[in-house]
């Protein structure tokens, strides 16, 4: 799995100009799934994004992660994580997870999520509009099986 983690002072997704999902203070977290995820990247990658040290302190310094700061996280699901342009200008996509597969894994992450901290969605397969106001700005990516390696 991989994940764009954005440090946001909001963020919300629409769907057909409806708010599918909104937060305020947090984390907007870009998620895709690669062929051969499985629930152990979901667990890996739940647990180093709410975890993530990034939120400053009263001295400025980030020390402080999402759950100690009490903000919200906001998931996408978003396959173009996985897009390959080694080749030509057009991205292939052969490295995504199928979304059958892809979306019972999207949740178990989304659901992990929720036990830790205020997670609200966009919704998968949908063509979504993602606004946010970043903060920093702290862009971090991931990927779970870099981190399985190391």
């Amino acid at each position: 799995m991989r994940a764009v983690v954005a440090r946001v002072a909001w963020a919300k997704v629409e769907v057909e100009e409806q708010v599918v999902g909104q937060i305020g203070p947090g984390l907007l977290v870009l998620l895709g799934c690669g062929k051969g995820d499985e629930a152990r990247d979901a667990d890996l990658l739940v647990d180093k994004i709410v975890s993530l040290r990034i939120f400053e302190n009263d001295g400025g310094k980030m020390d402080r992660s999402v759950i100690d700061f009490q903000g919200s996280v906001l998931v996408v699901s978003q396959f173009t994580l996985f897009a390959d342009v080694s080749r030509g200008r057009r991205p292939g996509f052969d490295d995504a997870m199928p979304p059958e597969l892809a979306e019972p894994l999207v949740e178990t992450f989304v659901a992990k999520c929720k036990a830790l901290v205020a997670t609200e969605t966009g919704r998968f397969r949908a063509h979504m509009r993602v606004s946010s106001l970043n903060d920093g700005p702290v862009t971090i990516w991931l990927d779970s099986r870099a981190m399985r390696k190391g």
